[in-house]
């Protein structure tokens, strides 16, 4: 760290506490690979470790690995059949990478070995991609483009990370491990059938409720369902559905819930006063006899609401991420000039890595481009964006200056 940030005056250390009942504190964010006296200088030289003893000298492990490239998505080595690799040896660091590797090269072993000793053919492979889950995202990452220090996997990788949300996990991923013999309880694919419909339900509650924009103002608030044109002359005739207004910022699902219930309820009170008012006149009195059965509009089941909610709020993002993804992969054969500057003040959302390893590469085409390991497709879709700008400036400036000279 003090080469890579070599412009810091200074490191944070987070100094957090072993326990309630010990004086043993954990330095998070200090490295140990030095010799204990290096490490007994640095911690006293931090303000209020002056006096520090250390319980247990920090280490660092080193190990080697087997380049992730010559495994294929089933994480089976390509040149040696049936031999399946996981973990820190595929070039990762961290528990729940190779936990996340375990399961996808555990399942395809599994399913092989047992293809062959019942004499089948071999069963189709168990792959994940990029848009169905975190572990597409970390297996085509090691295989495609390999990696040159441990691989963290951090949710800044994946294009699709609005779509990858840990409440539509069994969404993503149930159904795929029940075509491939994961998943057989019966028990769990009814509960996902069941979720599956709850939310489909909801979704179309909402989208098929609709109030006037100045009834949604009234009712949640201008500032927070009106906006500012709710007013304007000709919007009074101009409705919206729930599943709009709740793409709004700040606008919970509870909250459109809420006035949908009271809508209801209203209705079912004009309905209740109808029908005595027509009990009344053609008996020439008002009864209570007749009663209209009193129900009620129940708000969405907690076991889909965080679902229902974000795939509603986050639909346009979705639609737009889709949209960008969709143009970087056109553009993998279009050239990116050789004079492009890469610094950060033209790229402010690129990381110094980033920086630094397309100035040390300079990649001729996007396609090379998305080929460098620790470049995220976020910043690769930025790249795209501000090439095709430096291109459409480049235009207009050749015809400003033909013009000029004719």
């Amino acid at each position: 760290k003090v080469e890579r940030f070599a412009e810091r005056k200074s490191h944070n250390s987070f100094l957090e506490p072993e326990g309630l009942n010990t004086d043993i504190v954990y330095p998070n964010g200090m490295s140990g690979p030095y010799p204990e006296e290096i490490q007994y200088k640095i911690f006293r030289s931090m303000k209020g470790l002056e006096n520090v003893d250390i319980v247990r000298p920090g280490y660092d492990v080193e190990y080697d690995f087997v380049n992730p490239q010559v495994l294929t998505h089933t994480l089976e080595a390509k040149s040696i059949a049936g031999l399946y690799l996981a973990g820190q040896i595929c070039g990762t660091t961290g528990y729940e990478e190779a936990g996340a590797q375990g399961i996808i090269a555990g399942a395809n072993a599994g399913r092989a070995a047992g293809a062959a000793y019942r004499g089948e053919e071999a069963p189709l492979p168990f792959v994940l991609g990029r848009d169905e889950a975190y572990i597409g995202v970390l297996i085509d990452d090691l295989v495609t483009k390999g990696t040159s220090e441990p691989y963290r996997m951090f949710t800044s990788r994946a294009e699709y990370r609005i779509s990858l949300r840990a409440d539509n996990a069994d969404l993503r991923l149930t159904r795929k491990g029940a075509e491939h013999g994961l998943v057989t309880d019966p028990e769990r694919l009814a509960a996902l059938d069941m979720r599956q419909t709850l939310i489909a339900d909801n979704v179309d509650r909402l989208r098929n409720f609709k109030l006037y924009v100045t009834d949604w103002a009234k009712r949640g608030g201008n500032d927070l369902m009106g906006g500012a044109s709710a007013y304007k002359p000709g919007r009074e005739s101009h409705k919206k559905t729930a599943e709009e207004v709740l793409g709004m910022p700040n606008v919970s699902l509870k909250m459109v819930e809420q006035i949908m219930a009271d809508v209801f309820d209203e209705e079912q009170k004009e309905k209740q006063q109808q029908t005595e008012g027509d009990v009344g006149a053609s008996t020439g009195e008002v009864t209570d006899v007749v009663n209209v059965e009193n129900d009620k509009l129940e708000p969405t089941p907690m076991s889909v609401y965080d679902t229902v909610e974000a795939s509603v709020k986050y639909k346009s993002y979705v639609v737009r991420q889709e949209k960008d993804i969709e143009s970087w992969r056109k553009a993998q054969g279009a050239r990116i000039p050789p004079t492009i500057v890469y610094d950060h003040a033209v790229m402010p959302t690129f990381s110094k890595e980033e920086i630094e390893k397309l100035n040390r590469f300079r990649p001729s085409t996007f396609a090379e481009a998305s080929q460098i390991s620790g470049l995220t497709p976020q910043s690769l879709v930025y790249l795209y964006h501000h090439v095709m700008k430096l291109n459409k400036e480049s235009r207009k400036k050749k015809r400003e200056e033909e013009s000029v000279a004719v």
